[in-house]
């Protein structure tokens, strides 16, 4: 219950301050659509009585479109009496279309951007584009006049800061009552009393017939079948890993720390110390020796990388038998003469 009156006040509060963002502006564009300021007030009350309902279902951000459509929407607005009066630095709205004219003032009184203003004027963005245009003022040539568009904004904005105290105190009333109704309107009804429900629920389970209990006992059977076996399995895991290799035959286990091998020993005999050594081979490999001595070509095989070099056109190796001097003349010196030692 204190979470939903938390959240009731939060949102109250976002509606109080949109409200209070909003209402000037809408106040001057209502007003300068139809040149009437009562008119004007009474199209912006109806558009927040409007607004503040639907507005706790919405997300936040659809708000400023939502307002201005309804406000928009009021016959004030769409369809102004003839009879308004403009001041004079905004005379140029005078000679405009409504539709022209709203289209302008979206603009440059309540700040929308162009997709928006069309969103809220249920046109197509292109034909929005034109409305604005055909309201933009023009110049001697024709032409659209930038430096009047910044006067038009300028002065739209300055009756928005400057609205008389009459207006600030109707449109404080008015915000306020429309917080008070939306927060009374999210309050929650109190839930009703449970206690017949109750009543009637248990009622309804006695009339009930009773469910059959095989069903209902079943897994609890295979459950007590089951437990006992599964803590035999969990027993004999237990003694087979504390026990199962101290059975007969087998090796014991090996003290924590010690390394341990449990596989098979092969043994195999040394040859003695004492057996003397094999005796070397008849004389098979001198005989093969007192063969090649003997063959006449030794010296040709021994001197056969020579003459495979040679036979491939190796160069022929410099005569180093005689002295080689120990200091080379460089090639451009000049050589002596008779003449040079005259």
């Amino acid at each position: 219950m204190a979470a939903s009156a938390s959240s009731t006040t939060a949102a109250a509060g976002a509606l109080s301050a949109f409200l209070k963002g909003v209402e000037r502006r809408a106040l001057v564009v209502a007003g300068l659509q139809g040149g009437d300021g009562d008119a004007a007030g009474h199209a912006v009350a109806a558009a927040m009585r409007a607004f503040a309902g639907p507005a706790a279902g919405m997300p936040l951000a659809d708000w400023p479109v939502r307002f201005w459509s309804l406000l928009c929407g009021s016959p004030q607005l769409r369809a102004p009496s003839t009879g308004g009066s403009w001041p004079p630095p905004l005379a140029h709205l005078r000679g405009l279309a409504p539709a022209e004219r709203l289209a302008l003032l979206l603009r440059i009184g309540a700040g929308l951007d162009e997709d928006a203003a069309a969103t809220v004027l249920g046109m197509a963005p292109e034909d929005y584009r034109r409305a604005l245009s055909a309201a933009c003022p023009l110049d001697v040539q024709g032409y659209p006049d930038a430096a009047a568009w910044r006067g038009l904004a300028e002065q739209v904005q300055a009756q928005v800061r400057d609205l008389p105290p009459d207006r600030l105190q109707q449109l404080d009333h008015l915000r306020g009552s429309m917080a008070a109704a939306a927060a009374h309107a999210r309050t929650p009804a109190p839930a009703p009393d449970s206690a017949p429900a109750r009543r009637a629920d248990a009622g309804d389970r006695a009339a009930r017939p009773p469910r059959r209990a095989g069903s209902r006992w079943t897994w609890r059977t295979w459950l007590l079948l089951c437990l006992p076996l599964l803590l035999l399995a969990a027993v004999a895991a237990w003694w087979w890993r504390e026990h199962g290799l101290a059975l007969p035959g087998t090796a014991a286990p090996a003290a924590e720390g010690a390394v341990s091998d449990n596989g098979p020993v092969q043994v195999e005999a040394l040859p003695a110390e004492d057996v003397p050594a094999a005796p070397p081979a008849d004389g098979s490999r001198a005989a093969a020796d007192a063969a090649m001595l003997a063959d006449p070509e030794l010296a040709l095989a021994q001197d056969a990388d020579f003459y495979a070099w040679h036979a491939a056109g190796g160069p022929v190796p410099v005569d180093e038998s005689q002295a080689q001097p120990g200091r080379t003349e460089p090639p451009g010196s000049a050589l002596e003469t008779v003449d040079a030692e005259d």
